[in-house]
C-alpha cells in the first residue's frame, strides 16, 4: 500500500505541473492577446487622428482655383490631386513611424521625439491652406522650410529608436523638400 501512495503522488505532483503548465500557457496567450489589442487600438488611434486632420483640411480647402490658373507654373509642379495624395501618404507614414517610436518607448526616452512630432503634424496641416488658399507665399515658404527642419529632426531623434520608423520618414524628408522647392519657386513666379 505505502508502494502504491509512493507511485500516485508523483503522477500528483505531474498532473498538478501539467494543470499549473497548461494555466500559464493560458493566461500567457490571452495576455499577448489582450496585449495584441491594446497594441492594434493604439496603432489605430495613432494613424487615424493626424490622417483625419490630414483629410479634414484636404477637404475643406483641396481644390484651389489658384494654384490651378498659375499659366507660367513649369512642367514638373504637380497636379493637386498629386499633392493631396502625396499629403495624405505623407501623414500616414509620419504616423506609422511615430507609433514605432512610441512601442519603442521613444517619447518616455527622449523629450525632444514628442514635440518635434506634434509640430511635424501641425506644420504639415498650416501649409495646406497657407499655399494653396491664401496668398501668403513668403510665409508658406517659411513654414514649408520650417516642416522640413522639424522632419529632418525627427528622423534623427526616430534614429536612435526604430531603424524602420527612419525608413517611413525618408519619404516624408523628399516629399518636404519637394513642396519647398515648389515654394520656392512660385516665390520668383
Amino acid at each position: 500500500m505505502a508502494s502504491e501512495i509512493l507511485q500516485i503522488k508523483p503522477q500528483v505532483e505531474h498532473d498538478m505541473y501539467q494543470t499549473s503548465r497548461a494555466t500559464r500557457v493560458r493566461v500567457t496567450s490571452e495576455d499577448k492577446k489582450a496585449q495584441t489589442m491594446k497594441a492594434l487600438r493604439s496603432l489605430t488611434i495613432a494613424i487615424a487622428i493626424p490622417l483625419s486632420l490630414t483629410l479634414f483640411i484636404i477637404f475643406k480647402f483641396g481644390s484651389p482655383k489658384r494654384y490651378r490658373t498659375i499659366m507660367a507654373k513649369p512642367i514638373w509642379f504637380p497636379p493637386l490631386w498629386l499633392i493631396n495624395l502625396a499629403s495624405i501618404r505623407s501623414s500616414f507614414s509620419m504616423s506609422l513611424a511615430a507609433w514605432f517610436v512610441w512601442v519603442n518607448c521613444g517619447f518616455h526616452m527622449n523629450s525632444d521625439a514628442l514635440p518635434l512630432y506634434i509640430s511635424q503634424i501641425s506644420l504639415s496641416i498650416v501649409w495646406h491652406p497657407l499655399q494653396l488658399i491664401n496668398d501668403s507665399i513668403w510665409f508658406s515658404f517659411l513654414v514649408c522650410l520650417l516642416h522640413f527642419g522639424t522632419i529632418f529632426a525627427c528622423y534623427l531623434s526616430f534614429r536612435k529608436f526604430n531603424h524602420f520608423a527612419t525608413d517611413l520618414v525618408k519619404p516624408c524628408l523628399v516629399w518636404s523638400a519637394f513642396l519647398t522647392i515648389i515654394t520656392c519657386k512660385l516665390l520668383i513666379i
